[in-house]
């Protein structure tokens, strides 16, 4: 079991609920009876003291409605994620906020993230979210580069698929935010296509073949030469995938960028 974010707001979601049923079953009923028994007669009219709920009661249903909504939405809907490095760039800065699809490769169970439900499976040039092989406790985004049963090699910064070298245009020199002296190549993955960066001055690493097992994705970093991923550990995991990326609905690291609202991500 993962103790990330999900965990704590179950936990919260499961406290709120069981205060709240609590005393909606046990705790209201005996209050209400020892109010009724209170009751005074003056002037004729009967006045009624309702008894006050406890604090801890009073939050726990004001609370729980929105947790459970939270947690049902994040858990099998869309979940935010925010980019903490530049290993996507130019596809997506540093800071961007970005929506998760939960369901787009099957529906799995929050905290334990088993698939209960198939539906799609990822394809090549998919941007996903999953959690790193090495430490399920951390989340990484990358790539789809290879699909099980693929023949990955990358050599001299030349990305092949089944031996076959994938196209790329140049495009010029990247001017964005967060990577200097960079190239910028528009490259086609087997029908999508994405900005990618090279680093001219950056030494070939990272060179190698790789053969895709079954149940498992092989996944880079668009900025290729400033990327942790599977040519360092290896590929990912079906069952670490957490989602795939559609949109960014927000961007904010030094400045606020309000022109990236709502792009899609491809």
């Amino acid at each position: 079991m993962i103790l990330d974010f999900s965990f704590y707001l179950f936990i919260a979601v499961v406290f709120t609920g069981f205060i709240w049923l609590l005393d909606k079953w046990f705790l209201a009923p005996k209050r209400n009876e020892v109010v009724h028994n209170s009751t005074q007669i003056h002037q004729g009219v009967e006045i009624s003291r309702k008894g006050k709920e406890p604090v801890i009661v009073e939050y726990s249903k004001s609370f729980f409605p929105v947790l459970l909504i939270v947690f049902l939405l994040r858990g099998f809907i869309v979940e935010p994620f925010r980019i903490p490095s530049g290993s996507m760039l130019p596809s997506l800065y540093i800071g961007d906020f970005i929506l998760v699809n939960k369901f787009a490769y099957g529906i799995r169970l929050p905290v334990i993230n088993k698939k209960i439900v198939d539906l799609n499976e990822p394809e090549r040039g998919d941007v996903v979210v999953f959690r790193y092989p090495r430490d399920p406790n951390l989340d990484y985004i990358k790539r789809v580069i290879g699909l099980p049963g693929d023949i990955i090699a990358y050599y001299n910064k030349v990305l092949y698929v089944n031996g076959k070298p994938v196209q790329r245009d140049f495009v010029g020199q990247y001017k964005g935010p967060g990577q200097t002296f960079a190239n910028e190549y528009n490259e086609k993955l087997h029908g999508v296509e994405h900005a990618m960066l090279l680093l001219p001055a950056r030494p070939n690493s990272l060179q190698g073949e790789y053969i895709v097992p079954e149940g498992m994705y092989f996944c880079m970093g668009d900025n290729r030469d400033n990327s942790n991923d599977s040519r360092v550990w290896g590929p990912v995991p079906e069952s670490n995938l957490v989602g795939k990326a559609f949109m960014i609905w927000m961007h904010y690291s030094d400045e606020w960028h309000l022109g990236r609202i709502g792009n899609m991500i491809k």
